[in-house]
């Protein structure tokens, strides 16, 4: 199947490097998160890869080929990257159409892909009359037009609806089940979370990691377990005897509304532990971390925006 393959990409605009000698590969049947603070580099990474930049150093190729060399490029690579591109003054088939008839896509294959992105009631309408989650859904549509191997889509939940946002997470999910290469680029994390199997993520031009995302978590984010039991001494002294670090948090040893945190551990091996010495326990629940939590940690120093809080306002004095 096709890959995504960047070597040594680098892309200068004057004195400023926004892509800084990026490695990396996106592989076949599975969903790749492409992360970053603002100006990290994501959008002028797939522009590179799309052949609307040119690198200043190194290559970014599809299938072992640079973007400019495939003769219907459509049927190997769809793309996202602007939901205002459609003509506004075109129906969104028409739109469909001029690109079907450019890369020799079959006439059926519109009105399946405006079906697909629901779109299919309104397919006469001018774009101009579209809202940003309809034009979102005519991006996708010509993204998927020619069947490709690829599919590249950058912010694609943009706009949507909460129908619209599991309808997403859903396709990407199927696309990725097909074999096919998926790269997402978002700044929701909790909805990345919901549908990545692995992550890219940049900072400042350069790669900061590479990983499957569930590595990406533990590796940042330690896991933690919240026990609350009426027998906190006991509970304390058990840990203890296994090497788990517990911190009381209220009165947890004599008041149930009380509770411990466990650090370093997780739900199950926990649960075994109190099961095996018949404790009773009134609530066991695990925080495995979450992208978000693990994101920040890693781009705290890679943000090119950043806020401080703003001082407090020292109330003026009353006179009597």
């Amino acid at each position: 199947m096709t890959s995504i393959d960047v070597h040594d990409l680098t892309k200068e605009h004057g004195t400023v490097r926004a892509v800084d000698h990026l490695t990396f590969s996106v592989g076949p049947g599975r969903v790749t998160g492409f992360l970053g603070p603002n100006g990290a580099g994501k959008s002028t990474t797939m522009r590179l890869v799309l052949g609307l930049d040119r690198p200043t150093h190194g290559t970014a190729t599809v299938g072992g080929r640079a973007y400019a060399t495939l003769r219907e490029p459509l049927r190997t690579v769809g793309a996202l990257l602007d939901a205002q591109a459609a003509h506004g003054s075109r129906t969104a088939r028409d739109h469909l159409w001029a690109l079907a008839v450019g890369n020799r896509i079959p006439d059926r294959r519109v009105d399946e892909v405006l079906a697909e992105t629901g779109l299919a009631s309104v397919a006469r309408r001018r774009v101009k009359t579209y809202s940003l989650g309809m034009r979102q859904r005519l991006g996708i549509a010509a993204a998927l037009l020619g069947d490709p191997e690829v599919v590249m889509l950058d912010e694609p939940s943009n706009g949507l609806d909460p129908e619209g946002i599991v309808w997403i997470r859903e396709l990407l999910r199927r696309l990725a089940q097909e074999g096919r290469t998926v790269l997402v680029s978002s700044h929701l994390m909790n909805e990345t979370a919901s549908f990545a199997d692995h992550l890219v993520v940049l900072g400042r031009g350069r790669l900061l990691a590479d990983t499957p995302m569930r590595e990406f978590i533990d590796a940042r984010v330690r896991p933690r377990v919240r026990v609350r039991t009426p027998d906190g001494a006991a509970l304390h002294r058990l840990l203890a005897e296994h090497g788990y670090e517990a911190t009381a948090h209220g009165d947890s040893h004599n008041d149930p509304e009380g509770h411990w945190t466990v650090e370093h551990a997780r739900v199950d091996d926990i649960g075994r532990l109190i099961s095996a010495a018949g404790l009773t326990v009134l609530e066991l629940a695990g925080d495995e971390g979450t992208l978000e939590q693990a994101y920040l940690d890693l781009t705290a120093s890679a943000t090119e925006f950043t806020t401080t809080p703003a001082p407090a306002s020292v109330p003026q004095s009353q006179e009597a």
